[in-house]
């Protein structure tokens, strides 16, 4: 399991300066910044704290809505405390800024003599470039997806997601969000799963954010154009300039392509998003703005947030590589975000990146993250994509596993914008799929929701162990986990079925424990019930209701093995009935 680590801790200084010359505030002070208003331009810049908010506290509470609303606390009250001579210096100067609390930082515009008297505070601990951001592209596919049985796409299918519907188990009362390019929110596949449409009217108060206030300078063409830029700045309906993100959202909740095949994992969810690309362009204030507003949605205006309203998984399709500028010297800003979601509760799964097939390609942001639950790329043999990248990771030197899991990601076809479908590959279409199981668990078990360890920890230990010739620094791809395919690739019925197990230990005072061994099963079942003191009966039925099994169990019997050799594939239910009282549960056969 992996251990959380909260990098922020309340007025602990990221960094130490001394001031031995006149120009030590430059250390302070990105290079490429210096580099860009050397000439007297201005230039887009961040400014991070000193001081940041400790939520450690998170760790104590029990639900999610009590983890959000601690951690939004923690972090507006560090920074409404740290900002205010830096705030007081930007208005003075007229020069204009925004106030982030996800991260205590400021993003503001300027020429040096303000970047300059801005890193001379001691309040300060960094100013940093805010580049433009390039998305890494989904890759064509190869060739078109292929479903082993009819109306299901095949990425659905290998994870078996449908088995988990036939429980009952769709993502029902979870909300899912996607920060992307955007999303065509009257799409069909998605329309209906769109938590601001009621059915008749569309409100996109809380339920959409555009983080998109200007045009990228790598574009270069004008914003009055709605064809180069049909999405224009600060959309307030949901809008998607580009196709990535509609698909994205296709996999998580989608209904059916134009194939007649379910598209969507959990589609029984519902969503909101963030735009964080214009384009395919972001910067890193644009994704961290996403991600503060995710922690806390905001009604149109931005104003009025509310943790209450956050969702329980965010997919994160995009990375922030070096050359476009993320690096080391700027790492912990993102990170810092993404450890303060994890803290209120949110799942943050992250695409590994397209960079393989060699080691240590998990190299960018936010995929390298101990705390994001990164995602590779599989294709319908389970075999790894050549393109998904691997790890461990180096960029930050910490040499961790990465990725976490693995999952369909090669010829997966979801819903684009106009109405239409296509097939993309890319860790990009793996990171939806286990968006969506984070979903399917919770709506399992809805005592889950809030508890991102526990969730990633099932996610991991119920996942198939994939193995590969291919070593990469200490992990031998013939163990799991590896890192090429991390614990291995998704199976969301064994997932289900392993979160069904998990009960608060207040429930499970003194009661009978029943459960079965494995689950899911193959040539036989163990049906266990520590505890049962009382002669007692076991049952176990079709889904159709036919009985399969009955045995009568001896006071103080433990255990019963069930052959399940001629047993057909599928679910199963079984109850164990003691006098008045009775324990149920369910378990596959594979």
């Amino acid at each position: 399991m992996k251990k959380t680590i909260l990098l922020a801790l309340l007025f602990l200084p990221l960094l130490a300066w001394r001031n031995e010359d006149g120009d030590s505030w430059k250390k302070k002070v990105d290079a490429s910044l210096l580099e860009k208003v050397a000439a007297g331009e201005e230039a887009g810049f961040l400014i991070l704290m000193q001081a940041q908010a400790d939520v450690s506290g998170s760790r104590l509470l029990r639900s999610k809505t009590e983890k959000g609303a601690f951690v939004f606390e923690r972090l507006r009250q560090a920074a409404r405390q740290a900002q205010g001579p830096v705030i007081e210096l930007l208005k003075r100067e007229k020069a204009p800024y925004r106030s982030f609390f996800i991260v205590n930082m400021i993003q503001a515009e300027g020429g040096l003599d303000l970047i300059r008297r801005v890193a001379e505070l001691e309040s300060v601990a960094h100013v940093q470039d805010n580049p433009a951001v390039k998305m890494e592209e989904p890759l064509p596919a190869e060739s078109e997806s292929i479903g082993l049985r009819e109306g299901l796409e095949w990425g659905v299918e290998k994870i078996n997601a449908d088995d988990v519907w036939a429980m009952g188990y769709n993502g029902q009362g979870v909300v899912i969000g996607g920060q992307d390019t955007g999303f065509e929110w009257d799409h069909p596949a998605i329309k209906s799963k769109y938590r601001g449409w009621n059915g008749a009217t569309a409100d996109h108060n809380y339920n959409w954010h555009d983080a998109i206030h200007e045009i990228s300078p790598l574009h270069g063409d004008p914003t009055t154009d709605p064809n180069l830029n049909p999405c224009g700045l600060d959309s307030p309906t949901p809008c998607d300039d580009h196709n990535h993100g509609t698909h994205t959202m296709g996999t998580m909740v989608g209904d059916e392509s134009d194939q007649a095949k379910k598209i969507g994992v959990a589609p029984g969810s519902s969503w909101i998003a963030c735009r964080n690309m214009e384009r395919g362009y972001g910067s890193p204030a644009t994704y961290i703005e996403c991600f503060e507003w995710f922690l806390a949605p905001t009604d149109l205006n931005n104003e009025h947030p509310n943790p209450a309203l956050a969702p329980h998984v965010i997919n994160n399709s995009w990375s922030c590589p070096d050359l476009e500028g993320c690096n080391p010297a700027n790492f912990a800003t993102m990170q810092i975000a993404v450890d303060n979601l994890k803290a209120a509760g949110v799942v943050v799964v992250v695409s590994a990146g397209n960079s393989g097939s060699g080691c240590a390609t998990v190299n960018t942001p936010a995929a390298i993250f101990e705390n994001s639950f990164s995602i590779g790329a599989t294709n319908q043999t389970d075999t790894i994509a050549n393109f998904s990248s691997r790890g461990p990771v180096l960029a930050d030197g910490s040499g961790r596993l990465k990725p976490n899991v693995a999952a369909p990601g090669v010829g997966v076809r979801s819903s684009v914008r106009n109405g239409g479908f296509a097939t993309f590959s890319g860790t990009s279409m793996a990171g939806p799929h286990v968006a969506g199981l984070v979903a399917l668990i919770i709506s399992a078990n809805p005592a889950l929701a809030g508890q991102v360890e526990l969730i990633e920890t099932i996610i991991e230990q119920t996942a198939r162990p994939m193995l590969s010739n291919q070593d990469c620094g200490e992990f031998s791809g013939l163990e799991a986990p590896n890192a090429v395919y991390g614990y291995g690739r998704i199976d969301a019925l064994a997932a289900v079925m392993a979160a069904l197990e998990v009960v608060n230990e207040e429930e499970a005072a003194g009661q009978v424990a029943a459960r079965v061994l494995p689950n899911p099963a193959h040539a036989q079942a163990i049906i266990t019930a520590e505890g049962l003191e009382s002669a007692a009966t076991l049952q176990v039925f079709a889904l159709s209701g036919q009985l399969m099994l009955q045995s009568a169990w001896a006071p103080g019997q433990a255990f019963e093995t069930i052959s399940l050799e001629k047993w057909p594939a599928g679910l199963y239910l079984y109850r164990l009935t003691a006098g008045s009282r009775s324990w149920t549960g369910k378990f596959a056969k594979q």
